[in-house]
Formats: C-alpha cells, structure tokens, sequence
C-alpha cells in the first residue's frame, strides 16, 4: 500500500493548504472541495493518507473542509483509507543555517533528522570561586534519555515562534520561572544531534543564560519534562561526567560556552 503524508498546516493560507494538498496527491488541478473529491474517487490502487494537522488551538475551515473530503470519500471508495494525527509543526533550518517558513510535524523532524531551532536556558551562579548551574533530571516519562541530567530548562520552537520567546515560555512550563526576555543572556547556537532508538533529533539550539536569583525551593517542576533540580559545580560536573554511572546528556561544548560567557 502507497502512503502519502499531508500537511494541513492552519496558519497556512488556503490556497498554500490546497497547493500542499494537490502537490501530495500529484494533481495540479485540485484547488477546491469538488476537486478534490474527484482526484480522490478517482484513486483505483491501495492509499493510504496520513493527515498531520498543526496543533495551534485556532479554527481553520479550508482544513475541517480538507479532512472531511477525504473521509467521505474513504467510505465510498475502498482503496483510500485516512489517519488524521494532530502534532506541533516545527519551522526548519536551511543549509545556510537561516530558519525557513517550511514547516513540518515534529514527530515527522525527529523520524528523518531535519535541522530544526531549539532553545538550551541555563540557570547560573558564582559561589565560592566556583560556577554553578542548575541541572534538570528529565522525567522518566520522556521518549529521549529518561531519567537523564540535561540543561536547566529546553524546548522546540513552535512554527512561527522566536527563539527569545520560546525560552521565556520553557523557563515558565518547566520550572514556573516568571521572567522576561531581557533577563536572558544570548551567548551562541550550538547544532546537536541525538540518536535515540528511531529518533533523530537533529538540533541548532540558541544557547541562554539566567542570572537571576532564583529560589529553586520555590520551583514548580512540569512532572511530565522535570523529576529533580539540583545545583552542580561546573568543574565538578565535567569531573563526574567522565563516568558512566552519571546518567546524562549535557553538552561538553555548551559548559565551555557558559564558563567562557561566565569567567
């Protein structure tokens, strides 16, 4: 069975929906409902379709209008079946390293290692001679390294998002961090890429600093990202890191950055 994988993307215009549409099902004429409905009677081999439908909580008729066609038409033609998935759509990077209006579903990204924008947040301390940042213990929940060490507070940036912004919104759903972008310190983007069963997580990460004083007994962890905070010493962690019974996935080059930004 042929399978086709479209993208109903709802900040998309419709005649970009429609184009998306008709490109997939290789049929330049198809631009409306009546159109469509005919490319799709008119399929004789085994189809299936796969609809990935942007998760923004706004209404877009041209995409209710899209995945009703091609349920109809499921039920009076039996060689097309139609799994509709809802998923975050992630702009991607280009060859250049210039951040494109090409969307895609993330899980889509993860399976085929597109280069997409990240955001790294690290809280950060100087006490007793020594620079501190705090880790996160990822949740046992995660699909990507469980129970793992990682930076302080991480997350994609949403199609149509901004670096800044994302980190303010991580900072908030992962650890309840109020704070502004202007709190945040840019210094640098760092490309990551994780092999972890069939993911492939091919990152270009905007790499923050916070100094603030945080509280981290005050702290309000998003149980499905966050297990644990704890402070480590930079030194000490790169130390500890040299051992395999230090579960984590911080990045060696992302502690050089910070001591550098720091010292």
């Amino acid at each position: 069975m042929n399978i086709s994988e479209i993208y109903l993307n709802k900040l998309f215009s419709r005649e970009d929906i429609y184009n998306e549409v008709a490109e997939k099902l290789g049929c330049p004429s198809v631009c409306d409902r009546d159109s469509l409905t005919g490319a799709i009677m008119e399929i004789s081999s085994p189809q299936e379709f796969r609809l990935y439908v942007s998760d923004e909580k706004i209404e877009n008729e041209t995409v209710d209008e899209i995945i009703e066609v091609f349920k109809i038409c499921g039920k009076n033609n039996h060689s097309v079946s139609t799994e509709v998935y809802v998923d975050e759509f992630l702009n991607l990077i280009d060859s250049h390293s210039r951040l494109t209006r090409t969307a895609k579903p993330r899980s889509l990204v993860h399976r085929d290692g597109d280069l997409h924008p990240t955001v790294h947040i690290w809280l950060v301390k100087r006490r007793d001679m020594g620079i501190y940042v705090l880790l996160q213990k990822r949740s046992p929940e995660k699909d990507v390294n469980p129970d793992r060490y990682d930076v302080s507070a991480a997350g994609h940036v949403s199609q149509g998002g901004e670096f800044r912004h994302a980190a303010v919104r991580e900072l908030k759903e992962e650890l309840g961090i109020d704070i502004t972008g202007n709190q945040l310190e840019l210094i640098g983007l760092l490309n990551n890429v994780t092999k972890y069963g069939d993911i492939n997580d091919n990152e270009m990460s905007a790499i923050y600093l916070c100094r603030e004083n945080i509280d981290t007994d005050k702290l309000t962890l998003q149980s499905s990202e966050v297990s644990e905070v704890v402070w480590a010493e930079i030194d000490e962690l790169l130390s500890v890191m040299k051992y395999n019974d230090f579960p984590n996935c911080i990045s060696l080059d992302e502690l050089a950055m910070i001591k550098k930004a720091v010292l």
